[in-house]
């Protein structure tokens, strides 16, 4: 198989080095191919991460077989971006590893923990969804709006106080 490696760290005083030598040793031990290996020193946070966008470009380029990394949160810290790349990785017949971990999307049990999360994230997302509806429907026709809850302004007001005072 062969393997795109993604190293992360967030400081210049980090070392993205441990991370790829732990991969690389992992590599080895199941006999992958390392394609490449990708590092970027910046906030997990960011979504457009320099080396980052190359590996997407690459993978879109079916230039690999498997993306990994050692942990999960190295490729995302937001479980909705993190639930795109899978999804993404999935379509294009990718499979995923995040090796301190025990992930491998290869296999039986790596696919399952994929979907145990990705239900996780949906029933979140359709919680949040739920008690967003609910919440507008607590505050409709109560003329407030926003997290300030200032009074929605009339619409002519002014020009009435206007007309008042004129007269």
């Amino acid at each position: 198989m062969k393997v795109a490696i993604y190293c992360r760290v967030s400081t210049e005083e980090q070392d993205a080095d441990k991370q790829e030598f732990i991969c690389k040793e992992y590599c080895k031990r199941n006999n992958f191919e390392v394609f490449k290996v990708y590092k970027d020193t910046i906030s997990g946070m960011k979504q457009s991460r320099p080396e980052f966008n190359k590996l997407l470009i690459d993978l879109r380029h079916y230039k690999f077989d498997a993306i990994m990394v050692t942990k999960i949160d190295r490729l995302a810290r937001s479980l909705q971006h993190l639930l795109s790349l899978f999804d993404e990785f999935n379509r294009k017949g990718i499979h995923f590893i995040a090796t301190t971990q025990n992930i491998d999307t290869s296999s039986a049990t790596g696919k399952l923990q994929m979907q145990i999360l990705g239900a996780f994230a949906e029933f979140e997302r359709n919680i949040i969804s739920e008690r967003t509806k609910e919440g507008l429907r607590g505050v409709e026709g109560v003329g407030k709006r926003g997290k300030d809850k200032k009074q929605r302004k009339r619409r002519g007001g002014l020009k009435k106080q206007l007309s008042y005072n004129s007269n």
